[in-house]
Order: structure tokens, then C-alpha cells, then sequence
């Protein structure tokens, strides 16, 4: 692999590391399998792209996508919760209204963003390398984000959300309304994976109406990989985890597709096949180190 190969990785798993945030949201703390992801990152781009190329202020353009994100999210919460639809069911009702929006919105299926402004240009000459702006500066928005997620999750209501998936009953019980913990969360996931998709389309130069397709596999692989690495003991640590968890899975994203032995090697092509073998392997890895463990004590 490449100094930049390995520069570019990073700087996909930070930019991946907001997406997993909010897919830790759903999948973690709310225990609600939201698949609209899948719809709400390549419209966090759409709605960029077509506010920059409309002459627009990128970062301007950043706000208004993690808010359509925040709309989308309370689409899927609210059918589920007060139209009783199956939440596995209403993301995925959302996620294929969005391929329609999303087209809407830019006019077409894809939107060049190539000599356009982005949030990355003010930081150009500051001492930085110009290959590794975008990658600073998502990093810095990364840390900021996480730090308000673990914050809010810290506040009352966000403590209401996390009992609300380890035990809707109990909340309900103490007087909480679950449906507008459940709405909130959901609309606070998919603004972030909605940020995430804006700023990878500045970071790549294009919006594509099918960029998203396997962002919930990616986000929840992050969320494992990094469970299994560092577990889930507090909310700080486990935010600490999806981020590491979305950096070493791309790393072994791009080391895989530079694998060359001989005549064998792998291709974009092989992407889910990878995938499939990182989650398969984080989900074992747990429970392989206790045996490991307890045989030592033996």
C-alpha cells in the first residue's frame, strides 16, 4: 500500500467515522435497525453539491445537508413510531423515497463538484500539505462531533434515548414519551450520515445519486470492529471505538484491494466480499480472546 493509498484511507475513515456515529446511534444505542442511512448520505451530498454549484457557500451547504438529513431521519422515525410501520420496514420505505429526492434535487444522477469551492479551500497554505487539508480538517469536525454526541447523550432527554433501547417498557413506565426519543435519535443519526455524505462529496469532487449503497454494511462493520477492539464500557469509550473501528476498516479495505501475490488480486468488485469476511471476523474475535483468557487462568 502507498503513503498515499494510506493517506487517502484515513481520510475515508474520518469522513466514514461521522456516518458510523450515527449508525451507533440507531444500531447501538437505540437498538432500531435503520437502513434510510442507505438514502440520507447520498443526500447529504446531493443537497451540497447542488448548493455549491448553485453559487452557494460550502459551508452553508454542510448545515443545510446535515438539517435534510435530520428531516429525513425524522421521516423514518415518525412513520414507524406513529404509523406503526416496522422500523426495519420504514427505513428501507425512506431510503427508496430518497432515490428519487436525491435525483430531484441535483437534476440529474450525479453532480460534478470539480473547480467548485469546498470547506477545504480556507485551509490550503497553512503549513499542511494540500493532499492532507481535507483529511485535518474532517478530523477536526470528527473529534468536535463526537464530543457533542457524548455530551448530549450525557443530558437528560439523551438518557432517556439510551434507556429507550435498552428498555422501552421501563421507560415508558416513568412517564417518558419513547416515540419522541425514538424520532430524535433517528433524526440525529441520519444528519450526521447526511454531514458525512456532504463533506465526501467535497472531499471527492461529485455527488452520485448511488454512493450510499452499502453505508448501513460499512457503518455497522464499524461499529464491531470497534467494539471489539476497545468494547462499549461507556458512551466516550465506544464513540472512540466506532471511530477507530471505521479507520482500521478502511485501512484493511485498502490493504486488501493493493494485495498483489502473483496472479491473484483483489478488485473494487470484492469490496462486500471483504466486508463480509472483517464483520465475520470482529464478531469472533471477542469471543476467541475470553477462551483465550480463561485458559490462561486454568
Amino acid at each position: 500500500m502507498s503513503w498515499y493509498t494510506f493517506v487517502g484511507a484515513l481520510e475515508q475513515g474520518f469522513i466514514f467515522g461521522l456516518m458510523s456515529l450515527g449508525v451507533y446511534l440507531t444500531f447501538r444505542v437505540l437498538d432500531f435497525p435503520d437502513l434510510s442511512v442507505d438514502g440520507s448520505l447520498p443526500l447529504g451530498a446531493a443537497v451540497c453539491a447542488a448548493i455549491i454549484t448553485g453559487g452557494g457557500d460550502p459551508y452553508l451547504s454542510a448545515g443545510a445537508a446535515f438539517l435534510a438529513g435530520v428531516l429525513a431521519g425524522a421521516f423514518t422515525g415518525i412513520i414507524s413510531t406513529k404509523l406503526r410501520i416496522l422500523n426495519l420496514l420504514a427505513g428501507i420505505l425512506t431510503m427508496i423515497a430518497l432515490y428519487s429526492i436525491n435525483i430531484r434535487i441535483m437534476g440529474a444522477p450525479n453532480l460534478s463538484l470539480l473547480n467548485q469551492p469546498t470547506v477545504f479551500d480556507r485551509f490550503q497554505g497553512l503549513g499542511i500539505q494540500g493532499f492532507a487539508v481535507p483529511m485535518a480538517v474532517v478530523l477536526v469536525i470528527l473529534i468536535v462531533l463526537k464530543i457533542c454526541l457524548d455530551l448530549f447523550l450525557q443530558t437528560r432527554f439523551g438518557l432517556a434515548v439510551r434507556a429507550t433501547g435498552d428498555n422501552p417498557a421501563m421507560v415508558k413506565a416513568q412517564g417518558v414519551n419513547t416515540d419522541n426519543t425514538i424520532i430524535v435519535g433517528v433524526s440525529l443519526s441520519n444528519g450526521l450520515v447526511a454531514l458525512s455524505g456532504a463533506l465526501l462529496a467535497q472531499a471527492q469532487g461529485s455527488a452520485d445519486v448511488g454512493m450510499g449503497v452499502g453505508t448501513i454494511i460499512a457503518g455497522l462493520a464499524a461499529v464491531i470492529i470497534g467494539e471489539a477492539f476497545v468494547g462499549g464500557r461507556s458512551v466516550f469509550v465506544a464513540t472512540i471505538g466506532v471511530i477507530l473501528g471505521s479507520v482500521v476498516y478502511r485501512l484493511v479495505v485498502a490493504a486488501a484491494l493493493s494485495f498483489r501475490f502473483g496472479p491473484l488480486s483483489l478488485a473494487p468488485s470484492d469490496l462486500n466480499l471483504i466486508t463480509a469476511l472483517l464483520v465475520i471476523v470482529a464478531l469472533t474475535f471477542p469471543r476467541v480472546r475470553e477462551k483465550l483468557k480463561s485458559r490462561a487462568f486454568r
